[in-house]
């Protein structure tokens, strides 16, 4: 029998926790590196039993458990680029932070998962000082909502130009690039996101979708980034790409259970 060669598949990795209502988390990440046509891995931090209508459970992962799961993929299979959503805890974010050093991750998105849309804090101030001081300075590019970035930047966000300060200042931190996300923000502000390299400051936009299922658009995003730059894009083009593959799938979001339905990772289907 001829031999059977294996090509290289661009491979990606979600650090994240699990949404059983299969909107955000891994499932959207999974989901969006599909559609990529990349490979996607995971590493679990967390479960959570959660619906359209919000979450009532949360069960950490061990530590040492995060850790293994990225040693044991990385350490295989490889991975061309990593992003990170929901941590939950400091002692997570530490053994996060540790294989990315010691496994010499380069294209690390860091989406800071510690506040909700709405303003609400999903993690401690331990963990949040962790993040600021010790994974973000990691990052190729940090994804904040405006509520995470007022606590990074120590700004008030109500304006453009209080975004593009709170960029600056969050880049300051030492991610090569930050992405302020407007999606928080009120009336025509909403969907208008900062970008900041250190040389480049733009304001990016792209038409606004108005939906109430916008659930796990911030985890789809971080995940479109990541699964660009697997492809080989540099950071501006594959958040760019991102946004535009997010709008699309808002256009087209899912209108299920009784409160916020997901956005579509896989829209086309729908276009049958």
């Amino acid at each position: 029998m001829p031999e059977i060669k294996k090509s290289k598949i661009p491979v990606a990795m979600t650090i994240a926790g699990s949404d059983s209502g299969g909107g955000a988390g891994i499932q959207a990440d999974l989901r969006t590196f599909a559609f990529h046509c990349v490979h996607g891995t995971s590493a679990l931090t967390c479960v959570t039993a959660q619906n359209t209508l919000g979450v009532t459970r949360v069960d950490a992962m061990a530590a040492e458990a995060v850790a293994a799961q990225i040693e044991a993929v990385v350490g295989d299979i490889g991975v061309d680029a990593v992003k990170t959503g929901m941590l939950l805890n400091r002692e997570i974010m530490v053994a996060v932070a540790s294989q990315v050093e010691a496994l010499g991750i380069g294209n690390l998105v860091v989406d800071p998962v510690m506040v909700s849309r709405s303003g609400d804090r999903l993690i401690d101030d331990g963990a949040i000082a962790f993040l600021r001081d010790n994974l973000i300075p990691l990052a190729a590019v940090v994804t904040p909502n405006r509520f995470e970035a007022q606590i990074l930047s120590g700004l008030k966000i109500e304006s453009v130009d209080d975004m593009r300060s709170a960029a600056e200042k969050i880049h300051s931190l030492g991610a090569k690039a930050v992405l302020v996300k407007g999606g928080g923000m009120k009336g025509d502000l909403r969907g208008i996101d900062v970008w900041f390299d250190g040389t480049r400051l733009d304001v990016l936009k792209t038409e606004t979708v108005n939906t109430g299922n916008t659930h796990g658009t911030g985890c789809t995003l971080s995940a479109a980034i990541a699964a660009n730059l697997t492809l080989g894009k540099d950071l501006f083009t594959a958040v760019t790409l991102a946004k535009n593959y997010v709008t699309t799938a808002l256009k087209y979001a899912l209108d299920i259970g009784e409160g916020q339905g997901p956005v579509s990772h896989f829209f086309p289907l729908l276009l049958k």
